[in-house]
């Protein structure tokens, strides 16, 4: 419209002047918010424990099975018992996070691992080692919980999806730390060594306890607690317009039960609001919306898993070692390079999660780690049957599978599965449902970690790919059936989403079509969207 002529129109003369109202001038992209990029990574900065106890482990296991002379089922156990003690943690932080908070959780969970890895530096054997793995993983799961809800609460919604997968960057940060701890004190003699590598964990503890402090509290936590004052203060600050922060404000309140006229610094709140009955919503009468929300969110963890990325991780010097490379420091040499690449996939896949959107990077994401298992697969079969010849070029694509595996994981399955995990949830339900999906990804990190070395001995480890490659692919099916796109959309939005299942497109496209005749973009500028206006 605003570049015809006036001859077009029956008239002569210069052209026309756009009209705002119907022809706005494209907004000015908005500058990301600093401060909520400043409080996302101190959050997400919890993450660094989860990492660095499965990086340092994947080198710690052999000095440790050396030292105190241990079994392989052992050290199975060892490994992968973490993430089943997580499991109390997640399902108490839920609680615990309605309760006191979500910023003091977060406090709560770094003194925990503060905890956890100094009994596990100064284990004088096998049982002492696994009472501080015990006390690291309810660390873990409080941690693994929270931040990824917090920084979801407190992102506006044009960068929440690069927020909220900070989550995931800090994992690969502490992965790559304990690769490169396994280097460092590897040299030390064996008794100290993996003593010092399991203890310097409690440093980046008490760095992110300190950090928290300084903190807002969520926004949407206050609101529960009636402060909307506090609330406003923080969403202020947090999002990208002034009409943003009063839309979220609204939005919350509504979710909340608080009437939209109420405009105190403080409000009553009813008492069901501070987690009471929100399991009976969850898993005993569950909505449809609540219960397509519970099986995406809660299935797009189990298959993040299923598909072998502990397996990978924890085990690579094992599985470098299958594949030729039998010196140790070789071994660990190859594992940091699986730290710098899985980081450097995240870091990428962060930039993106905003502009292209959770399904494609999921669905081109585990498409690509299909191929990878595929691949290493099959060449750890042939080098596994070439035993007394070394086939170089067969250990090569070992190495470079493993590599473009956690490479392709990390540039979808692992950020998104965060990201859509804190997102997806309504309000009253976010902590607990979140506490689900991190105690679902957590028992088959579980059971994967302590199963990998027998299932290896049971069907070969390259039969171990493939079934992991299989999982892969009924997971693919399941994100593209079930998984409406989020891009976009507030975490108040996103729950009309949910409820019909395998037919969310149709939903998608009424709800597109019955968008209101008016709508601000935030900065603003008055759109007219062109579709039908509905009672």
């Amino acid at each position: 419209m605003a570049g015809r002529k006036h001859e077009e129109n029956g008239f002569s003369g210069e052209t026309l002047k756009p009209m705002p109202a119907f022809d706005p001038p494209a907004p000015a992209k908005p500058k990301r918010n600093k401060f909520a990029i400043a409080c996302a990574i101190l959050a997400s900065m919890t993450s660094v424990l989860l990492g660095y106890d499965i990086g340092v482990m994947s080198g710690a296991g052999i000095f440790i099975k050396e030292d105190l002379k241990i079994s392989d089922v052992q050290l199975e156990v060892l490994m992968g018992v973490l993430n089943l003690y997580s499991l109390f943690g997640s399902f108490a932080a839920g609680r615990t996070s309605d309760w006191i908070g979500r910023r003091y959780t977060i406090v709560f969970a770094s003194a925990i691992f503060f905890a956890g890895a100094l009994l596990m530096g100064f284990a004088t054997n096998y049982a002492f080692l696994m009472v501080g793995r015990f006390v690291a993983g309810i660390a873990v799961g409080y941690a693994l919980m929270i931040a990824p809800v917090y920084v979801a609460e407190l992102s506006p919604a044009s960068t929440r999806g690069f927020l909220t997968s900070f989550a995931e960057v800090f994992i690969n940060v502490g992965i790559l730390l304990g690769y490169v701890s396994n280097v460092a004190f590897s040299k030390l003699p064996i008794h100290l060594g993996w003593r010092f590598m399991l203890g310097v964990g409690a440093v980046p503890s008490v760095f992110i306890a300190a950090a928290i402090i300084v903190m807002p509290e969520s926004p949407r936590w206050l609101v529960l607690q009636g402060r909307l004052g506090d609330a406003k203060k923080v969403l202020d600050k947090t999002s990208d317009s002034k009409q943003e922060a009063q839309d979220r404000l609204a939005d919350i309140k509504e979710a909340a039960g608080i009437s939209p006229d109420c405009n105190d610094d403080v409000v009553p709140v009813p008492k069901r609001s501070h987690g009471e009955g929100v399991w009976k919503e969850l898993l005993i009468r569950p909505k449809p919306a609540v219960l397509h929300i519970l099986i995406a969110g809660v299935g797009l963890q189990f298959f993040q898993q299923a598909s072998g990325i502990d397996a990978v991780v924890l085990y690579s010097p094992k599985i470098f070692q299958k594949a030729g490379i039998t010196n140790k420091s070789h071994l660990l040499l190859a594992t940091v390079a699986v730290g710098f690449v899985k980081l450097a996939s995240i870091l990428v896949a962060t930039f993106f999660i905003d502009r292209i959107g959770r399904r494609k990077l999921l669905l081109s994401s585990i498409g690509g780690m299909i191929v990878s298992l595929a691949v290493l697969a099959i060449s750890l079969t042939i080098v596994d049957h070439f035993k007394e010849e070394k086939l170089m070029w067969a250990v090569t694509l070992a190495i470079v599978s493993v590599l473009t595996y956690v490479s392709t994981f990390s540039l979808g399955m692992g950020p998104v599965g965060w990201v859509y995990l804190a997102e997806v949830f309504p309000l009253r339900l976010r902590a607990q449902g979140t506490g689900m999906g991190v105690a679902m990804q957590r028992v088959m990190s579980g059971v994967i970690s302590m199963t990998f070395l027998s299932l290896s001995k049971a069907v070969t480890i390259g039969g171990a790919f493939f079934i992991f490659m299989a999982m892969a692919m009924i997971g693919c099916l399941f994100i593209y059936t079930l998984l409406p796109e989020t891009q976009g959309k507030t975490l108040e939005e996103l729950q009309d989403l949910f409820g019909t299942f395998f037919k969310w497109r149709s939903t998608m496209r009424e709800l597109e079509k019955n968008k209101p005749f008016n709508r601000d973009d935030g900065n603003g500028n008055g759109q007219v969207q062109l579709g039908e206006r509905h009672g």
